[in-house]
């Protein structure tokens, strides 16, 4: 069985960490919907731009892996897109469809078990915190409707106080309020649990979680689901879990996509692959 989860949102769901900065993660039973099909995990996950990179739905299903079920699948499916709005998401426009779409797609193979949301950036100026609440529920509770799914968990992110810090400042000035209104649906709405990015850190940017960040807000969102409950701050056992996940050892299959991936992009040449895949067998 793979029971799916919904990726839905603006780029730092998407993922914006540098993949250079962390160790990659492979596990066979982590899929990602790609045209119809479960195909194995790989980073980026969400591609939704050239400057795609880590985000935090790798170490949430590695976390749904180690602590929840270690026997079925689980299947990730990407529809967050950089730097939309609320408005973008309006349950008339292309992205709410495509999500719509994408989402029956793997109820069809797969047991939709979560939505993962995180957005809120492109509204953090101009008083739009202001309808935030209302907007977000009525996306919400049209998804649901959409996919027959009325009490399935969703789970939201906080944003980073790091936004007003950097070149684009100006323009997350009430990124507090965003967090506040967030905060405030998941106290109104049954099934949804809050997510805090305290503690949390930005690329150069300062719009997006860095790497190691986006690992560490996957397990708090993993950390929510599990316990349907908010969190509220850091977890004294982020970097354990993170360090778990990194250190798994790998099985024959992932070792063979690795393989296969260091071929593909000219890092081993075709006697070194042949000798490796050789050792494989």
């Amino acid at each position: 069985m793979t029971h799916s989860f919904l990726m839905i949102g603006q780029s730092n769901m998407a993922g914006r960490g540098f993949l250079k900065d962390v160790p990659p993660i492979l596990d066979e039973k982590i899929k990602m919907l790609r045209n119809g099909r479960w195909q194995m995990m790989a980073e980026p996950i969400n591609f939704d731009r050239p400057t795609s990179g880590i985000s935090l739905a790798t170490t949430f299903a590695s976390s749904w892996r180690l602590f929840h079920n270690q026997e079925d699948d689980i299947g990730l499916i990407p529809c967050a897109d950089g730097g939309t709005s609320l408005d973008d998401w309006s349950v008339e426009g292309a992205l709410f469809q495509n999500a719509i779409f994408q989402a029956k797609t793997a109820q069809k193979i797969s047991t939709l078990s979560g939505i993962l949301w995180h957005q809120g950036e492109s509204d953090s100026h101009g008083q739009k915190y202001r309808s935030y609440t209302e907007k977000l529920s009525y996306i919400i509770n049209t998804l649901r409707e959409e996919l027959n799914t009325p009490e399935i968990p969703l789970i939201v992110g906080g944003l980073g106080s790091f936004l007003t810090e950097g070149m684009y400042g100006q323009y997350f000035s009430e990124y507090s309020k965003i967090n506040e209104a967030l905060v405030q649906y998941a106290k109104d709405n049954e099934h949804a649990y809050f997510v805090s990015a305290e503690g949390l850190t930005g690329n150069p940017d300062n719009i997006h979680f860095d790497a190691v960040s986006q690992r560490k807000l996957g397990i708090r969102y993993f950390k929510a689901f599990q316990q349907k409950n908010n969190i509220i701050g850091i977890l004294s056992d982020e970097e354990q879990i993170m360090n778990k996940i990194h250190n798994r050892p790998l099985t024959k299959n992932e070792k063979y996509e690795l393989l296969q991936y260091d071929f593909a992009m000219g890092l081993v040449s075709a006697d070194e692959f042949q000798v490796q895949f050789a050792q494989l067998k």
